[in-house]
Protein backbone atom coordinates (compact mmCIF):
# COMPACT_ATOMS: atom_id res chain seq x y z
CA UNK A 1 0.00 0.00 0.00
CA UNK A 2 1.25 3.49 -0.84
CA UNK A 3 2.14 5.38 2.33
CA UNK A 4 -0.43 8.01 3.23
CA UNK A 5 2.28 10.65 3.73
CA UNK A 6 3.42 10.16 0.15
CA UNK A 7 -0.14 10.44 -1.10
CA UNK A 8 -0.74 13.68 0.74
CA UNK A 9 2.57 15.08 -0.42
CA UNK A 10 1.57 14.44 -4.02
CA UNK A 11 -1.82 16.17 -3.70
CA UNK A 12 -2.24 18.93 -6.25
CA UNK A 13 -4.48 21.88 -6.82
CA UNK A 14 -7.57 21.51 -8.98
CA UNK A 15 -5.60 21.97 -12.18
CA UNK A 16 -2.55 19.79 -11.62
CA UNK A 17 0.97 20.27 -12.87
CA UNK A 18 1.83 17.48 -15.32
CA UNK A 19 4.74 15.09 -14.75
CA UNK A 20 7.54 15.46 -17.28
CA UNK A 21 7.02 12.02 -18.82
CA UNK A 22 4.22 9.47 -18.93
CA UNK A 23 5.13 5.82 -18.48
CA UNK A 24 4.00 2.84 -20.54
CA UNK A 25 0.97 1.24 -18.93
CA UNK A 26 0.34 -2.37 -17.89
CA UNK A 27 -2.10 -4.47 -19.95
CA UNK A 28 -4.82 -5.99 -17.77
CA UNK A 29 -5.96 -8.33 -20.54
CA UNK A 30 -9.61 -7.36 -20.64
CA UNK A 31 -10.13 -7.66 -16.89
CA UNK A 32 -13.46 -6.46 -15.48
CA UNK A 33 -13.09 -3.89 -12.68
CA UNK A 34 -16.04 -3.69 -10.30
CA UNK A 35 -16.53 -0.07 -9.25
CA UNK A 36 -18.99 1.48 -6.82
CA UNK A 37 -20.19 4.99 -6.06
CA UNK A 38 -23.12 6.73 -4.39
CA UNK A 39 -24.15 8.80 -7.42
CA UNK A 40 -24.91 11.81 -5.27
CA UNK A 41 -21.80 14.04 -5.26
CA UNK A 42 -22.03 16.66 -8.01
CA UNK A 43 -19.92 17.04 -10.16
CA UNK A 44 -17.91 13.92 -9.28
CA UNK A 45 -20.72 11.37 -9.55
CA UNK A 46 -24.43 11.97 -10.10
CA UNK A 47 -27.38 10.98 -12.27
CA UNK A 48 -27.51 12.76 -15.60
CA UNK A 49 -30.68 13.91 -17.38
CA UNK A 50 -31.24 10.40 -18.72
CA UNK A 51 -30.73 8.80 -15.30
CA UNK A 52 -27.33 7.32 -16.11
CA UNK A 53 -24.36 8.00 -13.85
CA UNK A 54 -22.02 10.75 -15.03
CA UNK A 55 -19.34 13.01 -13.58
CA UNK A 56 -15.59 13.41 -13.19
CA UNK A 57 -15.04 10.15 -11.29
CA UNK A 58 -16.93 8.12 -13.89
CA UNK A 59 -14.81 9.69 -16.63
CA UNK A 60 -11.51 9.12 -14.86
CA UNK A 61 -12.09 5.49 -13.85
CA UNK A 62 -13.55 4.57 -17.24
CA UNK A 63 -10.62 6.18 -19.07
CA UNK A 64 -8.03 4.58 -16.78
CA UNK A 65 -9.65 1.19 -17.40
CA UNK A 66 -9.67 1.75 -21.15
CA UNK A 67 -5.96 2.58 -21.16
CA UNK A 68 -5.21 -0.48 -19.03
CA UNK A 69 -7.22 -2.75 -21.40
CA UNK A 70 -9.92 -3.34 -18.82
CA UNK A 71 -13.64 -2.64 -18.54
CA UNK A 72 -15.72 -1.26 -15.68
CA UNK A 73 -18.95 -2.54 -14.19
CA UNK A 74 -20.52 0.17 -12.03
CA UNK A 75 -22.75 -0.37 -9.03
CA UNK A 76 -24.33 1.94 -6.44
CA UNK A 77 -24.25 1.82 -2.66
CA UNK A 78 -24.78 4.17 0.26
CA UNK A 79 -21.83 6.14 1.58
CA UNK A 80 -22.01 4.59 5.04
CA UNK A 81 -21.20 1.10 3.72
CA UNK A 82 -18.94 2.02 0.79
CA UNK A 83 -15.56 1.80 2.49
CA UNK A 84 -16.42 -1.53 4.13
CA UNK A 85 -17.74 -2.97 0.86
CA UNK A 86 -14.45 -2.16 -0.87
CA UNK A 87 -12.38 -3.26 2.12
CA UNK A 88 -13.96 -6.71 2.13
CA UNK A 89 -13.58 -7.15 -1.64
CA UNK A 90 -17.21 -6.85 -2.67
CA UNK A 91 -16.01 -4.16 -5.10
CA UNK A 92 -12.54 -3.46 -6.51
CA UNK A 93 -12.66 0.31 -6.35
CA UNK A 94 -14.81 3.01 -4.76
CA UNK A 95 -15.32 6.62 -5.83
CA UNK A 96 -17.31 9.23 -3.91
CA UNK A 97 -15.17 12.31 -3.36
CA UNK A 98 -13.24 10.32 -0.76
CA UNK A 99 -10.71 12.39 1.17
CA UNK A 100 -7.39 10.65 1.78
CA UNK A 101 -6.91 10.36 5.55
CA UNK A 102 -4.67 8.35 7.86
CA UNK A 103 -7.68 6.64 9.43
CA UNK A 104 -9.17 5.49 6.13
CA UNK A 105 -5.76 4.35 4.89
CA UNK A 106 -5.76 1.80 7.71
CA UNK A 107 -8.87 0.20 6.17
CA UNK A 108 -8.34 0.43 2.40
CA UNK A 109 -5.67 1.24 -0.15
CA UNK A 110 -5.76 4.62 -1.91
CA UNK A 111 -4.69 5.76 -5.33
CA UNK A 112 -2.73 8.96 -5.45
CA UNK A 113 -4.97 12.07 -5.38
CA UNK A 114 -6.69 12.85 -8.67
CA UNK A 115 -7.91 16.26 -7.47
CA UNK A 116 -7.79 18.52 -4.42
CA UNK A 117 -10.81 20.66 -3.65
CA UNK A 118 -11.41 23.57 -1.29
CA UNK A 119 -14.25 23.42 1.24
CA UNK A 120 -16.56 26.38 1.97
CA UNK A 121 -19.67 27.26 3.97
CA UNK A 122 -22.86 26.95 1.92
CA UNK A 123 -25.59 29.01 3.61
CA UNK A 124 -28.96 30.64 2.91
CA UNK A 125 -28.76 33.66 0.66
CA UNK A 126 -29.87 36.02 3.46
CA UNK A 127 -27.43 34.62 6.06
CA UNK A 128 -25.07 37.31 7.42
CA UNK A 129 -23.80 35.77 10.67
CA UNK A 130 -21.31 33.32 9.10
CA UNK A 131 -18.14 34.86 7.71
CA UNK A 132 -15.42 32.53 9.04
CA UNK A 133 -14.96 29.33 11.07
CA UNK A 134 -14.52 31.50 14.17
CA UNK A 135 -17.80 33.35 13.62
CA UNK A 136 -19.63 30.03 13.40
CA UNK A 137 -17.91 28.42 16.39
CA UNK A 138 -18.50 31.43 18.63
CA UNK A 139 -22.26 31.61 17.98
CA UNK A 140 -23.99 28.73 19.83
CA UNK A 141 -27.24 29.34 17.93
CA UNK A 142 -25.70 28.23 14.62
CA UNK A 143 -26.14 24.62 13.48
CA UNK A 144 -24.42 22.51 10.83
CA UNK A 145 -26.06 19.96 8.58
CA UNK A 146 -23.86 17.06 7.44
CA UNK A 147 -23.91 13.53 6.12
CA UNK A 148 -22.35 11.38 8.84
CA UNK A 149 -18.92 9.97 8.12
CA UNK A 150 -18.09 12.33 5.25
CA UNK A 151 -15.28 14.86 4.96
CA UNK A 152 -17.87 17.64 5.40
CA UNK A 153 -18.91 16.14 8.74
CA UNK A 154 -15.32 15.88 9.98
CA UNK A 155 -14.44 19.38 8.74
CA UNK A 156 -17.40 20.78 10.71
CA UNK A 157 -16.35 18.88 13.84
CA UNK A 158 -12.59 19.26 13.76
CA UNK A 159 -11.89 22.40 11.72
CA UNK A 160 -14.77 24.59 12.91
CA UNK A 161 -16.07 23.20 16.22
CA UNK A 162 -14.48 21.49 19.22
CA UNK A 163 -13.56 18.04 17.95
CA UNK A 164 -16.46 16.33 19.74
CA UNK A 165 -18.17 14.05 17.20
CA UNK A 166 -21.27 14.04 19.39
CA UNK A 167 -21.53 17.84 19.35
CA UNK A 168 -25.28 18.60 19.15
CA UNK A 169 -24.59 21.55 16.86
CA UNK A 170 -24.02 19.11 13.99
CA UNK A 171 -27.24 17.53 12.73
CA UNK A 172 -26.70 14.47 10.53
CA UNK A 173 -28.71 13.47 7.45
CA UNK A 174 -28.86 10.40 5.22
CA UNK A 175 -27.55 12.33 2.23
CA UNK A 176 -25.74 15.57 1.49
CA UNK A 177 -28.70 16.79 -0.57
CA UNK A 178 -30.99 16.38 2.45
CA UNK A 179 -28.58 18.47 4.54
CA UNK A 180 -28.63 21.22 1.91
CA UNK A 181 -32.43 21.24 1.87
CA UNK A 182 -32.37 21.55 5.68
CA UNK A 183 -30.32 24.73 5.23
CA UNK A 184 -32.93 26.09 2.83
CA UNK A 185 -35.74 25.22 5.25
CA UNK A 186 -33.96 26.92 8.16
CA UNK A 187 -33.56 23.71 10.15
CA UNK A 188 -29.78 24.18 10.12
CA UNK A 189 -27.67 27.17 9.13
CA UNK A 190 -24.82 25.82 7.00
CA UNK A 191 -23.25 22.85 5.31
CA UNK A 192 -19.66 22.52 4.17
CA UNK A 193 -19.29 21.92 0.43
CA UNK A 194 -16.62 22.16 -2.22
CA UNK A 195 -16.70 25.03 -4.68
CA UNK A 196 -18.31 23.01 -7.47
CA UNK A 197 -21.08 21.54 -5.32
CA UNK A 198 -21.78 25.01 -3.93
CA UNK A 199 -21.99 26.46 -7.43
CA UNK A 200 -24.33 23.65 -8.48
CA UNK A 201 -26.81 24.24 -5.66
CA UNK A 202 -26.61 28.03 -6.04
CA UNK A 203 -27.25 27.77 -9.78
CA UNK A 204 -30.04 25.22 -9.48
CA UNK A 205 -32.00 27.27 -6.95
CA UNK A 206 -31.37 30.98 -7.65
CA UNK A 207 -31.76 33.22 -4.63
CA UNK A 208 -31.77 30.35 -2.12
CA UNK A 209 -28.07 29.88 -1.30
CA UNK A 210 -24.69 31.56 -1.28
CA UNK A 211 -21.10 30.64 -0.45
CA UNK A 212 -19.82 32.39 2.70
CA UNK A 213 -16.30 33.29 3.75
CA UNK A 214 -12.93 32.02 2.58
CA UNK A 215 -11.97 28.38 2.03
CA UNK A 216 -11.97 26.44 5.30
CA UNK A 217 -9.55 23.74 4.11
CA UNK A 218 -8.42 21.74 1.10
CA UNK A 219 -9.04 18.00 0.72
CA UNK A 220 -7.13 15.57 -1.54
CA UNK A 221 -9.51 13.05 -3.13
CA UNK A 222 -8.43 9.54 -4.13
CA UNK A 223 -10.06 6.29 -5.18
CA UNK A 224 -10.22 3.49 -2.61
CA UNK A 225 -9.25 -0.11 -3.37
CA UNK A 226 -9.31 -3.43 -1.53
CA UNK A 227 -6.22 -3.74 0.72
CA UNK A 228 -3.33 -5.28 -1.19
CA UNK A 229 -5.03 -4.67 -4.54
CA UNK A 230 -2.86 -5.20 -7.61
CA UNK A 231 -4.74 -2.30 -9.24
CA UNK A 232 -3.07 0.44 -7.16
CA UNK A 233 0.13 0.71 -9.20
CA UNK A 234 -1.57 0.46 -12.64
CA UNK A 235 -4.11 3.10 -11.63
CA UNK A 236 -1.41 5.45 -10.37
CA UNK A 237 0.61 5.01 -13.57
CA UNK A 238 -2.49 5.76 -15.63
CA UNK A 239 -3.36 8.82 -13.53
CA UNK A 240 0.18 10.10 -14.12
CA UNK A 241 -0.36 9.64 -17.85
CA UNK A 242 -3.69 11.48 -17.76
CA UNK A 243 -1.97 14.42 -16.06
CA UNK A 244 0.97 14.41 -18.46
CA UNK A 245 -1.34 14.62 -21.46
CA UNK A 246 -3.55 17.33 -19.97
CA UNK A 247 -6.54 14.97 -20.14
CA UNK A 248 -7.23 15.18 -16.41
CA UNK A 249 -7.09 18.99 -16.37
CA UNK A 250 -9.49 19.14 -19.29
CA UNK A 251 -12.06 16.90 -17.60
CA UNK A 252 -11.74 18.76 -14.28
CA UNK A 253 -12.34 22.04 -16.08
CA UNK A 254 -15.34 20.59 -17.92
CA UNK A 255 -17.13 19.12 -14.91
CA UNK A 256 -16.36 21.95 -12.48
CA UNK A 257 -16.81 24.96 -14.75
CA UNK A 258 -18.41 24.10 -18.11
CA UNK A 259 -20.95 21.32 -17.60
CA UNK A 260 -24.63 22.18 -17.87
CA UNK A 261 -27.56 19.78 -17.86
CA UNK A 262 -29.47 22.10 -20.21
Amino acid sequence: MIKITALLASATLVLAAAPALAQDLPDLGGRVIHAVTENAYYPLNFAGPDGNGIGLEYDVINEVARRLNASVEWDLTAWDVMIESVRNGQFDIGADGITITEERAQQVDFTEPFITVEQYFLVRADEDRITSPESFAENPDLLFGAQAGTSSFYTAIYDVLDGDEANPRVKTFDSFGAAVQAVKAGDVDAVIADQAASAGYIGADPGAFKQAGEAIKSDPFGFILTPGSDLVEPFNLALDQLRAEGWLDERINYWFFEYSAD
